[in-house]
């Protein structure tokens, strides 16, 4: 598939259309797969609120697919309740045109070019996100994995690993995460070993609990595909396994239903559809919100702190295998005070989106800038244990112009050096920091966190890693 790049602040004249978006930063959109098992909102209706609310960030994933998928409620996936899916992108379908006026994006790009690498801040049409909607596996578990279980969505991650890109591709477990497995079969029937290494490592997956399986047989992990993708392939899959995160999200979402209610439903076709919740408030949400590109975070190193949680390596929850977790003390409740504390602004981000989508115009969020350095992968600075550093955000900016607060914090568990350090003024916009002498050939990580006083008072973040010589 021919891969082009989008151009931001540039009119481009492609095929007679016109596109003009413009992106703060640039840089390209994270690839990203859902594997759900939306259906019916009487019986689960978190995948279609999750579903919505991705929807509502096509400007800063690049929606690689979705696809159905078993899950807890449905061996083997209902063909009807695909239907909930088809809702969703019909709203987006109206909602896009005034979503896009975010970006400042006039037009889209012709289909065959909206296939390839899409530049962060661009909406892709509805076309695209319909032609990127399919089929995966739709029966459960490891037992099933073989001759007669390719599907659309295993036959299309065969072709997404084989495109000329760099970029990793994330897959988003919602439901079962056997599609993955399928596919992962396949390559190893077909190649060689070391062609099957390469395959996998293209991949990253992020799964929310292990759904392989009916609910009331959750505990039989050896029934799961997931197990076999964990024991097999833990030196080339890497394996994101969310057991708490998720809990923590649908609980919060409850709490915080009342704004639900008054921003979301009913604003945009996207929000007329959002359903009321049954067990708790998107629960797959945190897996596109871990490899959100908001500068909070790389999902490279899971250790980051960011809106999807923070995970440790570890033992996973079957008592057998070992992926990037959280579900066992002390990560359990580290993970659990970064997610209370990013909650509040996790939702009035979504917020703010629904009143894009209601009326095309809204707050944006402001830009970060550190020490000259944009954009949303973290800044490096090599300095000398026993010195000081001045981490400069004065640069700063808001598209609305809005007033800008400023607060600096610091994530130990990210750094090798865990100690805390002192940060003076951190609510200033340029802040000066001493450099342990302990901290030689140590890391720290610092964040600037910048909030503007508009509408749901939004934020931006900037990652600096100190590296102590």
């Amino acid at each position: 598939m021919r891969r082009v790049f989008l151009l931001a602040v540039l009119l481009l004249e492609i095929a007679g259309l016109s596109a003009k978006v413009d992106v703060e930063g640039g840089g390209l959109k994270p690839r990203l797969v859902v594997l759900t098992d939306i259906g019916d909102c009487n019986v689960e209706p978190d995948d279609m609120e999750s579903a919505i609310r991705l929807l509502s960030y096509a400007d800063v994933f690049e929606i690689e697919a979705i696809m159905t998928t078993v899950g807890w409620n449905c061996d083997p996936y209902p063909e009807d309740w695909a239907h909930y899916l088809t809702m969703v992108v019909d709203a987006y379908a109206t909602d896009v045109y005034n979503l896009r006026r975010r970006s400042s994006q006039k037009d889209f790009l012709p289909l065959s070019e909206e296939n390839g690498k899409q530049k962060l801040g661009y909406w892709p049409s509805s076309e695209y996100i319909r032609s990127r909607t399919m089929s995966g596996s739709h029966r459960a578990g490891i037992g099933v994995i073989g001759e007669g279980n390719d599907s659309p969505g295993s036959d299309f991650l065969i072709r997404l690993a084989d495109e000329e890109d760099d970029r990793p591709i994330w897959v988003a477990a919602w439901g079962g995460g056997n599609t993955l497995a399928q596919a992962i079969w396949r390559v190893g029937q077909t190649r060689t070993e070391q062609e099957l290494k390469a395959f996998l490592h293209k991949f990253r997956i992020y799964t929310i609990t292990d759904q392989d399986m009916r609910y009331e047989m959750r505990m039989n992990r050896a029934f799961s595909s997931h197990r076999w993708m964990l024991q097999e392939f833990k030196d080339d899959l890497k394996f994101i396994w969310d057991e708490g995160t998720w809990q923590l999200h649908v609980g919060l979402g409850v709490e915080y239903w009342q704004l639900y209610e008054r921003q979301v439903q009913g604003h945009g076709a996207l929000g007329r559809i959002y359903p009321k919740y049954k067990y708790g408030v998107e629960g797959d949400t945190p897996s596109f919100l871990y490899v959100m590109p908001n500068g909070l975070s790389d999902p490279e190193y899971p250790s980051q702190a960011g809106w999807g949680g923070c995970h440790a390596y570890g033992l996973c929850a079957d008592s057998l295998t070992y992926a990037w977790t959280s579900w066992q003390e002390p990560m359990k409740s580290i993970t659990e005070g970064y997610k209370r504390r990013f909650y509040p602004d996790e939702l009035n981000d979504f917020c703010a989106r629904m009143q894009w989508a209601e009326k095309g115009k809204g707050n944006k969020n402001p830009v970060v800038c550190v020490n000259g350095s944009m954009g949303v992968a973290p800044l490096h600075i090599r300095v000398v244990a026993g010195s000081d550093v001045k981490l400069d955000a004065s640069s700063s900016s808001d598209a609305d112009g809005d007033h800008l607060s400023y607060n600096w914090w610091q994530q130990p568990e990210a750094g090798t050096y865990s100690h805390a350090i002192d940060i003076p003024h951190a609510s200033s916009s340029s802040v000066g920091v001493a450099i342990p002498n302990d901290a030689k050939g140590k890391s720290i990580h610092i964040v600037c966190e910048v909030h503007d006083d508009g509408p749901f008072h939004l934020v931006a973040y900037k990652r600096v890693i100190l590296d102590v010589e």
